[in-house]
């Protein structure tokens, strides 16, 4: 009598069934060339030896005898324990040709060699687009299907593919096992430390066809492609006004609520923002770090924006036109102070005196005559001015021997010379007044 736990070897014949288990798929595809005898009583699949089905069957038991030495974990077979290990010891023997990228195992190799040759040999049956995996379309498909299988344990969020799930469970959880090894930040799921990691590099793969200009990430490069294409694809459900971004449709809302939400809090200080980029921008404020970095002179900044205008210092570029005169700038900014010398305009007012000036700048200046403020010292000297010109002057003057040894004298000269000289200037700034401030400072002191 044959035992209950024996391979059952039956009569060979054709099988339609796919092996789940890798190791035994190169026997089991070609099943209609060799004769299998030997059949899984569990899902009637059919092999040619009874290793190979024992082999097989371990995958319907819970049977794990194959155990990790660095973390414990139970594997069926010793190939997958092996490959699992490669994660403890960091072992990748896998080597991209194209670019010299290491794996840890043949599989993924392959995959990731698919996006030198750009094959893409899943296709979607319902839009025809394809993709380099299976795992990927099957995540597509769920897009036509609205399917979402994987649910969250802790809010009942669904999700249709398992990794978005694990990125999103974290959020719960606080983890953030991705970490930039050129900044103390963290994160959550690996793309989006891939992402980052461009900040640093430079890297700009994703490339627009219209004009060569190069993003680190492909919704960048969507909302750009829009300058080019007009599309407006999100509309206000209350005017019907059209807008290329989302942020700017949120913030164009504020038109019809008349309210911001500021419900972006900083922990380390009492502001709010509305927008949780801004708060982003402004958390760095607080911890120093300066993730962007120019490619020519290898200088810091906090913010992008701040990095694109430092930029242009180096290449030249003055993209903002005045509309009047043609004149070119580096900054927005600067053409808005600029278009005031065409209006005549003067919006900024002196509250002691009530005289007005086009810049805001040039009113700081003025207000130093109210105060009697000198924030410009000569490090040789210790005399103090007023405006850094005059301090320039005098420091080619080749003065500050004599003032050295003149003392207070000479500092309260200077400070005196000022309060009637610059209250003049006010009124009249030409070039004899200027001159005259300097002559006098060259004069010696007795």
């Amino acid at each position: 009598m044959e035992e209950e736990d024996s391979p059952v070897n039956i009569a060979s014949r054709p099988c339609s069934e796919e092996s789940d288990a890798s190791e035994d798929s190169n026997n089991h595809d070609s099943c209609n060339k060799n004769t299998k005898t030997y059949a899984c009583k569990h899902c009637q699949k059919y092999f040619k030896d009874a290793k190979r089905l024992k082999r097989h069957e371990q995958d319907h038991s819970a049977n794990k005898p194959h155990v990790c030495q660095w973390c414990g974990k139970s594997f069926r077979y010793p190939g997958r324990l092996k490959v699992h290990e490669r994660v403890h010891t960091g072992e990748r023997p896998f080597k991209c040709d194209m670019c010299d990228k290491f794996f840890t195992v043949a599989g993924n190799l392959k995959i990731h060699e698919r996006t030198h040759t750009g094959e893409k040999p899943y296709d979607c049956k319902q839009c025809s687009k394809c993709f380099s995996t299976a795992a990927s379309l099957s995540a597509h498909e769920r897009v036509h299907t609205g399917e979402k299988p994987f649910k969250c344990k802790h809010c009942d969020k669904r999700f249709s593919a398992v990794g978005r799930l694990k990125n999103h469970e974290r959020s719960h959880s606080g983890v953030k096992p991705f970490d930039c090894k050129h900044c103390d930040q963290r994160f959550n799921d690996l793309g989006t430390l891939r992402t980052h990691k461009r900040i640093h590099t430079g890297e700009k793969p994703h490339k627009c066809k219209e004009c060569g200009k190069g993003f680190n990430q492909t919704s960048n490069l969507k909302r750009h492609e829009r300058t080019h294409t007009g599309e407006k694809p999100y509309a206000c459900k209350q005017c019907g006004k059209c807008f290329s971004q989302a942020k700017n449709l949120k913030r164009h809302s504020i038109v019809h609520t008349g309210e911001r939400q500021y419900i972006y809090a900083c922990n380390h200080c009492d502001k709010r923002f509305d927008q949780a980029g801004n708060l982003t921008r402004h958390l760095r404020v607080h911890s120093g770090d300066k993730p962007y970095k120019c490619n020519h002179c290898g200088k810091c900044f906090n913010d992008a924006q701040n990095r694109r205008r430092h930029e242009r210092i180096h290449s030249g570029a003055k993209p903002f036109k005045c509309a009047q005169c043609g004149k070119g700038f580096s900054e927005a900014g600067s053409v808005k102070k600029h278009k005031l010398v065409h209006t005549g305009e003067k919006p900024y007012e002196c509250k002691p005196c009530g005289k007005r000036f086009s810049r805001a700048e040039d009113l700081r200046r003025h207000e130093r005559i109210h105060s009697g403020e000198m924030p410009y010292e000569c490090k040789l000297c210790e005399m103090r001015f007023r405006y850094v010109s005059t301090l320039r002057k005098h420091e080619k003057a080749q003065e500050c021997t004599t003032n050295k040894r003149e003392g207070n004298v000479a500092t309260q000269t200077e400070a005196g010379f000022h309060n009637n000289s610059e209250q003049n200037s006010e009124q009249s700034s030409s070039p004899k007044e200027l001159s005259s401030e300097v002559i006098l400072l060259q004069m010696p002191f007795s």
